[in-house]
């Protein structure tokens, strides 16, 4: 995902000369080709992610285009305030992008998780979350950040992600995307856990149960239109992401249902209130947190009464 990141934002570079790299010293092998093609566009700003997101809003605040790019807790919620001043409050369009988010850098312990990104960029005015599920989504949702002018946050894992698509997809910011159809039950998924999300959908088929799978890569603003439908429709409501229970995007939807008087069944995956204190790679920490396809599977069949 990270790579096709970078070889997206060199094509787009190559054609916008406004567009600049700010980097908190890491990815400087991964952005050679971005700093050959576009010669004096890429800063490494060091280990001062404050100092990165201000840098980005004064060069947005001057007409380029700037993205901010490291490790996902260290671009949110190291600089959380100069992001709520300094591009939020000035509706600066500066694009930040956290990669490895989610328990993408499990192995390294709590101070790589990113669990609590997407509660705290939601809740600030004027800020757009995007989540895309694997390299197609970052390529497209990539071309569209910049016709949108806004601040972004932008969620990528880290690498080796399983890929969804078999050609782009047609994607707009704020408009879920119906995965797979089906009926009954509908599961919604952010991010690069949607391939747990088709397993579980697998597993639920070989049982004569064709869930609905939805791919909500845009957080905020909140596709209210198809939940609107989907709350209307369904029998069950499940959201499966790699965040935190609080505040994500299950807490998003929950809004939504009390906001709007809907009455449904509400099933929320995501990490639990705890910190994580064991190490292992992504796919361990998944099984920890109960958000491995088996896991799910399972917990779904017992809430739901399923057979």
């Amino acid at each position: 995902m990270r790579n096709a990141f970078a070889d997206e934002i060199t094509s787009l570079a190559e054609k916008d000369k406004r567009i600049i790299m700010l980097s908190a010293d890491i990815g400087n092998k991964l952005f050679d080709k971005f700093k050959e093609k576009n010669v004096g566009r890429f800063f490494n700003t060091g280990v001062a992610e404050a100092n990165t997101i201000s840098v980005g809003a004064g060069l947005a605040l001057s007409g380029l285009k700037p993205i901010a790019y490291t490790i996902t807790p260290f671009i949110t919620m190291r600089c959380f305030e100069q992001i709520k001043i300094d591009v939020c409050y000035n509706d600066a369009p500066v694009v930040i992008v956290g990669v490895g988010s989610g328990l993408g850098y499990s192995a390294l312990g709590v101070t790589h998780h990113s669990l609590e990104d997407i509660s705290i960029l939601r809740s600030l005015p004027n800020m757009t979350v995007l989540c895309p599920a694997d390299q197609f989504e970052v390529r497209v949702l990539l071309r569209n950040i910049f016709k949108y002018n806004k601040p972004v946050y932008f969620r990528l894992g880290k690498k080796g992600e399983q890929q969804v698509h078999k050609e782009m997809p047609e994607l707009e910011i704020g408009k879920a995307k119906i995965i797979e159809k089906g009926k009954k039950i509908c599961m919604i998924s952010t991010g690069t856990i949607l391939p747990v999300v088709l397993e579980v959908h697998r597993k639920l088929k070989s049982m004569g149960i064709g869930a609905e799978v939805v791919n909500m890569h845009t957080v905020k603003p909140l596709d209210k239109e198809y939940l609107k439908n989907a709350f209307d429709c369904f029998d069950a409501i499940v959201v499966i992401e790699e965040h935190s229970v609080i505040g994500g995007l299950s807490s998003a939807v929950s809004e939504f249902m009390a906001d709007n008087g809907k009455c449904c069944k509400l099933v929320r995956f995501g990490t639990n209130d705890t910190f994580m204190h064991n190490f292992g790679e992504q796919h361990y920490a998944r099984h920890y947190y109960g958000l491995d396809s088996d896991s799910i599977h399972k917990r779904l069949c017992k809430e739901l009464k399923l057979k």
